[in-house]
């Protein structure tokens, strides 16, 4: 259920950045107003693709992810 919600939740940012590009150069507000939709917009995208990771499967993979060697690394042994 709350995929579908934010999935429409985007679709309306969308549309509304759609209707603002027309007027985006006529004023400040304007173009304030669409960054700002611009930023909902990604925020909306980032919980849609939080809610689609499988946090046991991402704690697995973070465990054993090979970790890179620095150079400092060298020295420290």
């Amino acid at each position: 259920m709350k995929k579908h919600q934010l999935k429409k939740q985007i679709l309306q940012k969308e549309l509304q950045i759609k209707k603002l590009q027309l007027h985006q150069a006529t004023s400040d507000i304007c173009n304030q107003l669409y960054n700002s939709l611009i930023l909902e917009k990604a925020i909306l995208k980032k919980e849609l693709e939080n809610l689609d990771k499988n946090p046991v499967l991402e704690k697995l993979k973070n465990t054993f992810r090979k970790r890179e060697k620095l150079i400092c690394d060298y020295w420290n042994k």
